[in-house]
Order: C-alpha cells, then structure tokens, then sequence
C-alpha cells in the first residue's frame, strides 16, 4: 500500500474520502493500485489514459511495469497507439467485432489502412452542407467581432467546497467572443466543477458569472443553456433508448419557433415546416460526423467512442454562443483525436460560438487553443499562450511530466 500511495499522492491527500467522492482519474488512480496490491496473474486494463492527465498516466504505466514484473500477464485495451506502444509488444486491432492486425506494436504504426478515422476524416474539410442557421451565424460573427467587445463569459471569483475540500477556489477569468481558451491540470484539479458551476449544475459557494453581459449566478441550467449555453460531458450524457437521429433533434431543441400544443395536435402546415427543418439539420449533421451507419441505431448499442460522436453532434446542434466541452477526445480513437482539431476549429468558425475545452491530449488542445488555463488544487497557475503554458516549468513539474510519449497520446509519435 505504501507503494501505491508513494506513487499516487493524491491517493494520499484523499485518504479518509469515500471512494465515490473521488474524481474520475483518482477513480483510476485507486483500481490500479488494487490490482498492484492484489497481484493478479492476469490484468485487463480498459482504457489506460482515459480521462487522465499526463503525469497520472505516467505514474499508472509504473504501476503496469511493475505488476507485469511481479509475473502478471497484462491485456491493454487503449484507443491511444501511442501510449500502447510503451509498454505493449504485440498488438491485436478490432474493427466491428473482427481482429483487422495482429503483430508487433511498431508495424502498427504503419498500417495506415486500419489506423484511420472512421467519423471525422474529412469533416474539417467541409463535407457536408452547412446549416442555413450555421451559416448566417458565422457571416454574422465576421461582421461584428471585434478585440473590442466585452467578454461572453466572465467568471470572478469563483469558490466550490465539499465538506472540508475546497475544489474551487477564488476561480477568475474571461472569455472572449470566438475564442476557444482551453483549460489543463491535474485530476482533481477542479476542472469539471468549474464546467459544473458555469452550466448551474452546481451551486456556487461565492463569487459570479455573467454570459453576454448578464449575470446568471442564480440561473438554473435550462434558463443558460436555453440563452445559448451548452456543455458536453466526460461520459456522454445522451438518451439511450433514442436513436441517433432522434438524439441529434433533441439538440436543436431551443430553436424550434412553432411550440403550440393545439398546432401540433392538428398538424398545422406552421408545425410540419418546423419538422423539416428539423430533419434537414440532422441528416447535415450525420453528415458532416459520418453517423449515416448509425443513423437508426438505439444509442444504448453504440460503443463509448461512438456515444462521443453523437455528444458532439448534439452540442453542435444546440448551436450555443458559448460551448463548454469536457474531455472531447476521451474514448474515441487516436486518429479520431487526431481528426478533431480541425472540425473544432470548423465549428467554431462556421458558428462563430466561443469554446471552453477540458483536455488532457495535449497536441489536441494546443492545436485549437487560443490561450490555455493551467489550474492545480482549485486554482489557476498560469495563463497565456499554448508555448507559454506547456514550458511553464510549475505546469511541467505538476501536469506534463517527461514522457514524451504520453504527453503526446496523438500525433505522430516522437522519436
């Protein structure tokens, strides 16, 4: 145990917590350490790197190391080649139930026919026909922005405590129009209960948020995401006994105009034309996310990375002013990763909404961001430019680690 705790800190700092409380790395801080304590004969490991921070990925690869050198036969399954490949020497690649490759991790690498993206390629490159509404938005966006205009969202001094942890502290920034500010750290560093307290999940314990000028500290979170607030989660938070299609509708909620019960009822010409707008939007939007396979599937028969697709084509579809995304990459395939930057960047600029982005995929989330907010134990440590940040040394010691390999879970891989 004393191993694990040398290892994993946090574990220690969290001791006396219920396991429950703790955040999603810690969660897979604390399995890991189970297995290393329990020493098994055969470990599956699901998704190694998912939803963790570089460092905490490096320390559990030490934790893999030595279990695997205690005798132990380890099966990895990890969306990241590049991670896989520091500590896999032979690798088996599924596509739809079938092993596509079986061999030596490095010949992977090579295959460029099986490591591909199955939904975003092409996506950034304007595949599909964009939204009329999408279009007038972004043509509006060029027209009026401007360094000039005030902040679209502004947090100042923002506070959360559980009990006797104080997970947010004293939180301030800005967010401007069109922007897309990513926001790094450690596990349990506070950044979901930030995203928690913007979008009224959570009650704050002190301080402000105003979105276009107004202050909704008080708002509940239908009131914000119905001004063009919108958020995605860590795990898709989606409908599971809805289609894929049914789910993307959902999303485009807010901007139905004809809402009468009695018109609806009686199938008025008003409600029909609503329906079709409706329905055009969504086959644009299984367009441009390559779901078309998909389309009429139960959302509860796709697999975790699938589930992440749909997420984003539901936020994309609620077509916010400000879009709040956590962990965009997590579950989904490495060269879907890798794809993503670009159609983030094509969202952004097509619906001119400002993003506030929670990633630990590094070459990901320093592709897109303008500025990056680098936060540990509830507070904000730096801000400025991606270079900025990732060679602030504090950011370096606390966050990134040293090994290349894990801090670059996408791209092509350093030599």
């Amino acid at each position: 145990i004393d191993t694990v705790l040398e290892q994993f800190p946090r574990l220690r700092e969290r001791w006396d917590q219920m396991a429950g409380n703790l955040s999603g790395g810690e969660q897979q801080q604390l399995g890991l350490g189970m297995a290393f304590v329990a020493k098994p004969r055969l470990l599956i490991i699901d998704e190694l790197s998912l939803g963790l921070a570089p460092t905490i990925v490096e320390q559990l690869l030490g934790i893999v190391r030595a279990i695997h050198d205690q005798g132990c036969t380890i099966i990895l399954v990890e969306q990241s080649v590049n991670v896989a490949l520091t500590v896999a020497t032979r690798a088996y690649f599924m596509e739809k139930g079938e092993v596509r490759f079986s061999g030596a991790t490095e010949e992977l690498l090579e295959r460029g026919d099986i490591l591909r993206s199955v939904f975003l390629e092409g996506a950034a490159g304007g595949t599909a026909t964009t939204t009329a509404r999408a279009a007038a938005t972004a043509k509006k966006s060029t027209a009026t922005g401007s360094g000039d205009e005030p902040p679209v969202l502004r947090v100042e001094g923002l506070t959360r405590r559980f009990g006797g942890i104080t997970a947010v502290d004293d939180v301030t920034f800005d967010l401007a129009p069109h922007q897309i500010l990513g926001l790094i750290g450690p596990n349990g560093a506070g950044k979901t209960t930030i995203f928690d307290l913007i979008s009224g999940l959570l009650p704050a314990n002190g301080g402000r948020i105003h979105f276009r000028g107004t202050e909704i500290t008080d708002w509940g979170p239908d009131k914000r995401a119905a001004v063009g607030l919108g958020r995605s989660f860590q795990d898709a938070r989606i409908f599971p006994a809805l289609t894929v299609a049914e789910n993307i509708a959902i999303g485009l909620e807010r901007h139905i105009e004809t809402r009468d019960h009695l018109a609806a009822l009686l199938n008025l010409p008003a409600i029909q034309d609503s329906e079709l707008d409706v329905a055009y939007t969504v086959e644009d939007l299984i367009e441009l996310m390559s779901l078309g396979a998909f389309r009429d599937k139960f959302v509860s028969e796709l697999s975790t990375g699938s589930r992440r697709i749909v997420d984003l084509a539901m936020a994309i579809a609620h077509d916010p002013a400000v879009l709040l995304l956590d962990e965009p990459s997590s579950g989904i395939a490495q060269r879907e990763t890798e794809a993503l930057g670009p159609l983030l960047k094509r969202i952004q600029a097509e619906t001119g909404c400002a993003m506030l982005i929670i990633e630990h995929d590094m070459p990901l989330i320093t592709s897109v961001s303008d500025e990056i907010v680098a936060l540990d134990l509830g507070h904000v440590l730096v801000r400025g430019t991606p270079e900025q940040v990732t060679s602030d040394p504090v950011v370096v010691t606390s966050y990134l680690g040293g090994d290349i390999s894990v801090i670059e879970r996408s791209g092509s891989r350093s030599k």
